[in-house]
């Protein structure tokens, strides 16, 4: 009989596992961040609101496409943000059809604002910077000799943006990241007399004004705010849509003072942006007397102009960026809303209600009291069953649970993954399938024993022979978990991820941690000799050697004989 190729360096295994543990350690309770696991709806409470779709056009016809495709971008702007476990979903259908957003640990008013935001973007050359008041209140202030201007069209203007040489436009930092987007706007299909005396007696100091929330018309000529109501653009039409736009990230400014928000078009947006850069970069700055056009383009999203930078250089490059004082959340909010696209309605919202976590937290404990209460009677079971082998078993439980709290609180600082009931559910079914894996391993032991081999030898043969069910076993559990993953949606997405996660997890714990510590048991004196608590006694095995052929029984004991000089 041929002796088994002996794991000659258990220890490299352990050493491997233990860099991998320290590693997820340090990335999960590194100072300055989250330290423990993100808690879905159902566990931290949240918020749930209720909207009612309308057409952007008054008069219009909603459709159930349209319906359909607000749904998908309302669900990737807030999986955009790292908000895992959020549901959206829709309530009747045609006219009459609610969205309901249910999003865990998310305030009120940032999510009203994410979900509400139209997120029409365009491009549009600058025509004139007008005095953001209104022209009675220019001409009342003008009448007194004491007033003066509140603004002036110079200094609400006066920061100037570069083209770098990666072709990237910086817009004005005039613009306050405080200030809500949307305002009420005016618009013609000329730059006529009408349209002019209607925009002077626009007021953009008037927050109800600049706040008003409403598309525009890219092919018309826009009157409107800048986002903060620091001045009033007459704008000419959009040179460049939203539709143009194919990403938009949140980055810090290379100075490392701010954020900003880089854009970058496909190729008809990009030689529309060269060519409009060409144009206006000829034309007089902004804020000189008489300058319309001037050299300058406002960038418009839902009707308000978050910034305006101007043209210095032409823009080869097909990049832009969006540059307003914005901190962290504010630019990837609006990276968000821009990268998936307009809404194709607007939302009106009829009921917004806070979630309490007090039901979740009691249902979290009971959950996991009765994932704490099965652990223990596996490990009851192991240690009466298994004796010594028993002890590994429930040291690779432990290990596998360290290793599962720590991927756990990593993925959902880097992934935004969140655990919910289901996700608890998940990880009890998971003891189950863990427990199944050192079950083979330790019968495929006592089996090689039973053939004849020393326990040094059946702790490696019977590895090679268990690692295959193993295998087996588990990829069937994968297989199960990203197939429910996939074809699923909400609570039982977490239950499907959770289990595939644990079921990885048990492969790596088997062959970095209890193969290893199970070769390193079988080498010591101790377990060889056969004592009762080993759990590999003679008494204990189905087949003893008084039953087995003398041949058999002869082989085992010659090669117990050379494992233990060995």
């Amino acid at each position: 009989m041929a002796r088994p190729v002996t794991s000659a360096r258990p220890l490299r295994l352990l050493v491997a596992l233990a860099i991998v543990i320290v590693g997820l350690a340090a990335w999960a309770f590194w100072p300055g961040t989250e330290h423990s696991v993100k808690l879905g709806l159902d566990l931290q409470g949240g918020t749930q609101i209720t909207l009612q779709p309308k057409p952007v056009v008054d008069g219009a016809t909603m459709t159930d496409d349209q319906l359909q495709q607000t749904v998908s971008i309302l669900r990737q702007r807030v999986d955009g943000l790292g908000v895992a476990e959020s549901e959206v979903t829709t309530q009747g259908s045609g006219e009459g059809a609610t969205i309901v957003v249910s999003v865990p640990g998310l305030s009120q008013d940032r999510l009203l604002e994410l979900v509400q935001r139209t997120a029409l973007l365009d491009f549009r050359p600058v025509w004139e910077i007008l005095n953001p008041a209104s022209a009675s209140a220019v001409a009342s202030a003008a009448a007194s000799a004491s007033a003066s201007p509140s603004a002036s069209p110079d200094a609400s203007s006066s920061a100037s943006a570069s083209a770098s040489s990666e072709a990237s436009a910086s817009p004005s930092a005039s613009a306050s990241a405080g200030a809500a987007a949307g305002t009420t706007i005016v618009q013609a299909s000329e730059n006529t007399p009408a349209f002019q005396e209607e925009l002077a007696n626009l007021d953009c100091t008037n927050p109800e004004v600049y706040n008003g929330g409403t598309p525009d018309d890219p092919t018309k000529w826009l009157g409107t705010c800048e986002k903060s109501g620091a001045a009033k653009y007459n704008l000419q039409p959009a040179f460049i849509k939203g539709t143009n736009v194919t990403s938009a990230n949140a980055v810090m400014q290379q100075n490392g003072v701010g954020w900003v928000v880089s854009l970058q078009f496909d190729s008809e947006g990009a030689s529309a942006l060269a060519d409009a850069s060409k144009t206006l970069s000829a034309l007089p700055e902004c804020g000189t007397a008489g300058a319309n056009p001037c050299n300058a383009f406002a960038i418009v999203l839902d009707g308000t102009v978050v910034s305006a930078p101007r043209f210095n250089e032409p823009i080869l490059g097909g990049q832009a960026q969006i540059e307003g004082n914005f901190t962290a959340q504010e630019a990837n909010d609006l990276a968000a809303v821009l990268k998936y696209g307009a809404l194709p309605v607007t939302l009106e919202p009829v009921d917004v209600t806070s979630i309490s976590p007090t039901v979740g937290n009691d249902q979290l404990r009971a959950g996991i009291l009765a994932g704490l209460l099965g652990l223990a009677l596996v490990m009851i079971y192991l240690l009466i069953y298994y004796r010594a082998l028993g002890i590994a078993a429930i040291a690779s439980l432990i290990i596998a649970g360290v290793v599962l709290y720590l991927s756990l609180v990593v993925m959902g600082k880097a992934i935004g993954l969140t655990l919910t009931l289901a996700g608890v559910a998940g990880a009890i079914v998971a003891i189950g399938i863990t427990a199944d894996s050192f079950i083979v391993y330790f019968e495929r032991i006592r089996d090689e024993i039973r053939e004849g081999r020393s326990l040094r030898q059946a702790c490696d043969s019977g590895w090679v022979r268990a690692r295959r069910t193993l295998l087996a076993a588990d990829f069937v559990s994968i297989l199960a978990a990203v197939v429910l993953y996939v074809l699923s949606v909400g609570s039982v997405r977490g239950f499907a991820f959770v289990l595939g996660l644990t079921t990885v997890i048990d492969i790596i714990v088997a062959f970095w941690f209890t193969h290893p510590l199970v070769v390193l048991m079988g080498r010591t004196g101790w377990m060889q000799k056969g004592s009762r608590w080993t759990g590999l006694s003679t008494s204990r095995m189905t087949t003893s050697e008084s039953t087995m052929p003398p041949s058999v029984a002869g082989a085992r004991r010659r090669e117990a004989k050379e494992g233990g000089q060995s």
